[in-house]
């Protein structure tokens, strides 16, 4: 049965009638991380794995909601006091409130979804399904007025409001505004972006998910960003897009020497990601790929993101001769994105699963990833 029709079929069940589908994806960035925050440039993608939800108004001021995949019920009420204790929950709730917040209208809905975007592996989840009830409820009770960048600010506020994650805005764009065969590269401080064809031929896009999340007692995302903050604080400058490396380096002196580390990762990584938008014009996939390298080493010994179970797989792509490879996402876990020759594909699946499992007990999970289409009515 397709993740559709089970929808519809707990749909009815639980509700008695029938509603619209919604759906909006998961995404890849190919370059571009931990940059969104600091007001640089990323260069993200939809993925054809989506959160898929049946929505209907239900007439009164409550919010009903089941997930399939966590096999829970919640029931909540649109007040602030109303809040629900789920986790998962929390991201609907947040979503209903923002818009509120704006001005909008959202009033009691039933809804019953599921998702087939692999959890821990850095693909953004929560900003699908965000995003597929912000995409929602502007159809449903806003006739689509809201903007699609608000609809995506949405979804960020709701993160840093009701989720206690100080995400940029990057997952949420890419959940919104995402085109099939096609990245962007957007500007996090002005709002601008610009579509980038991406079908290369002769190339696969191939996740290797480590199925490992360290835990960890403080939150590594809010220190890395305290530390972009302070050292943009020192140089005189609103964010580190507009600082440079022989500005951090007449600076040093004065600037820890981790803070120092975390922003000269961030520096290069605003370079690396227009230098592979010109390499995508040109056509260039060993430069694409190159850049892809570099961007893990900085994650992985400046910024203290990776983890060595990522090293490793990093490691063995480049002795595949994988074209490109790197860390995605926040880190500490979850998975590398590669860039990989049709002609390589097969023996590089094999070989990373079979290294992988000799070191750590288990294989990794492959996902091949196609760049697809964003939150949409299905």
């Amino acid at each position: 049965m397709t993740m559709e029709a089970k929808i519809k079929k707990e749909f009815e069940k639980r509700f008695g009638s029938e509603g619209t589908i919604y759906a909006s994806s998961g995404r890849i960035n190919l370059i571009g991380e931990h940059t969104d925050y600091n007001g640089g440039f990323v260069f993200p993608g939809a993925i054809d794995k989506c959160i898929m939800a049946e929505i209907k108004p239900n007439g009164t001021d409550k919010v009903r909601v089941f997930s399939i995949d966590i096999d829970e019920y919640v029931e909540f009420g649109l007040k602030e006091e109303d809040a629900p204790k789920q986790q998962w929950a929390r991201y609907i709730f947040g979503v209903c409130r923002e818009i509120i917040k704006r001005g909008g209208k959202v009033e009691g809905f039933d809804a019953v979804f599921a998702g087939n975007i692999p959890l821990g592996a850095g693909l953004s989840s929560s900003a699908a399904l965000e995003s597929c009830f912000a995409f929602a409820l502007n159809d449903l009770f806003n006739d689509g007025k809201i903007e699609k960048f608000e609809l995506a600010r949405i979804g960020q506020s709701t993160e840093h409001n009701y989720c206690g994650v100080n995400c940029g805005i990057m997952d949420q764009f890419a959940s919104v505004f995402g085109k099939k065969n096609n990245l962007m590269r957007l500007d996090c401080r002005s709002g601008e972006f610009e579509y980038f064809p991406f079908e290369p031929k002769g190339y696969q896009l191939v996740l290797v998910d480590s199925a490992v999340k360290h835990e960890l007692v403080d939150s590594p995302y809010n220190k890395r960003r305290e530390s972009c903050e302070r050292v943009a604080r020192r140089l005189g400058v609103e964010t580190l897009r507009d600082a440079t490396m022989e500005m951090l380096d007449a600076a040093k002196s004065d600037i820890s020497e981790e803070d120092y580390m975390r922003a000269r990762y961030v520096i290069g990584e605003k370079q690396r990601v227009l230098d592979v938008c010109d390499a995508l014009v040109r056509g260039d996939y060993e430069t694409v790929g190159e850049r892809m390298y570099q961007t893990h080493e900085g994650l992985s010994k400046d910024y203290e993101v990776s983890c060595e179970e990522l090293d490793f797989l990093n490691d063995v792509a480049r002795e595949c001769g994988v074209t490109g490879s790197r860390i995605m996402g926040g880190g500490f876990g979850g998975c590398t994105i590669n860039l990989v020759k049709d002609e390589l594909h097969d023996k590089f699946i094999e070989t990373v699963k079979a290294r992988f499992a000799e070191k750590y007990g288990h294989e990794p999970k492959i996902y091949d990833v196609v760049i697809s289409d964003g939150a949409r009515k299905c």
